[in-house]
């Protein structure tokens, strides 16, 4: 449940900091988000720990559909602290090298950054799979497809998110008189 509140509250965090406009409205969601990216660690040592379990009560580690829920939190536990993690950094150094005040175009364009949005949206995808898997005890074929899917579905939403408003878009698309 961690995981999922965490993953809640940090895309709350990037919609807001997507939209803002000004260095004062994307503080507070930046340090927010700084704060949540924490919990992912601990979340998923916490899943692994009750499938541990579960799988040392009734189930064996050869199970297929175990062994792709733990290559699953491999993924999670890589992609995390390599992309998402140095993409906030990246964020980071967009708004500070910006500095008060309004935005520039690149402080602007840090938020919509794909290592931010594919991440997110992609392991929320991953772990949607995983408590699929888990449900039903898929047979291993249909737990590694079940796990692609949601992967892919989550980045390509992900990626959706990576566009400029459509204002932005046009202003930049739009020659000047």
């Amino acid at each position: 449940m961690k995981a999922i509140g965490a993953a809640a509250v940090l895309l709350l965090c990037l919609f807001q900091l997507r939209a803002a406009r000004e260095l004062v409205d994307a503080l507070p969601w930046g340090r927010v988000a700084g704060k949540t990216g924490r919990i992912f660690p601990i979340a998923i040592l916490g899943l692994f720990g009750s499938g541990a379990y579960m799988t040392s009560d009734v189930w064996t580690w050869s199970t297929g559909w175990i062994q792709v829920g733990i290559a699953a939190l491999v993924v999670l536990a890589i992609q995390g602290p390599v992309i998402a993690e140095r993409s906030g950094k990246k964020l980071e150094h967009a708004l500070k090298e910006n500095g008060p005040g309004p935005l520039g175009e690149y402080a602007r364009r840090m938020p919509r950054y794909p290592g931010l949005w594919v991440i997110e949206f992609s392991a929320i995808g991953l772990v949607l799979a995983i408590v699929w898997n888990v449900t039903v005890k898929a047979s291993t074929g249909t737990a590694i497809a079940a796990a692609l899917i949601g992967y892919g579905v989550g980045a390509a939403f992900g990626l959706f998110f990576t566009r400029a408003p459509a204002a932005e878009a046009d202003a930049v698309t739009t020659p000047s008189s």
